[in-house]
């Protein structure tokens, strides 16, 4: 989105927990194109030009079963 066409909306809550309710929902009903878009335009604005060195990359990791010694020696 770019500032141009940026929404700027206000609104007035009771408590921060109502606040905090209104951003889970609105950030719930953004589709994943949506996310990513709105998270790259918050590193651009962040980085300016050096954002252009951040690439979305996403990989799949198959895990198996991990035993109770696996997972405590993996947190050390």
């Amino acid at each position: 989105m770019s500032e141009d066409r940026m929404r700027k909306d206000v609104r007035v809550f009771r408590s921060f927990a109502e606040a905090g309710q209104a951003d889970r929902e609105y950030y719930a009903s953004l589709t994943p194109d949506e996310r990513v878009a709105l998270q790259q335009e918050m590193i651009n604005r962040e980085y300016g030009e050096a954002a252009k060195v951040f690439h979305r990359v996403c990989r799949v990791v198959k895990r198996g079963a991990v035993s109770d010694s696996d997972a405590s020696s993996s947190f050390h």
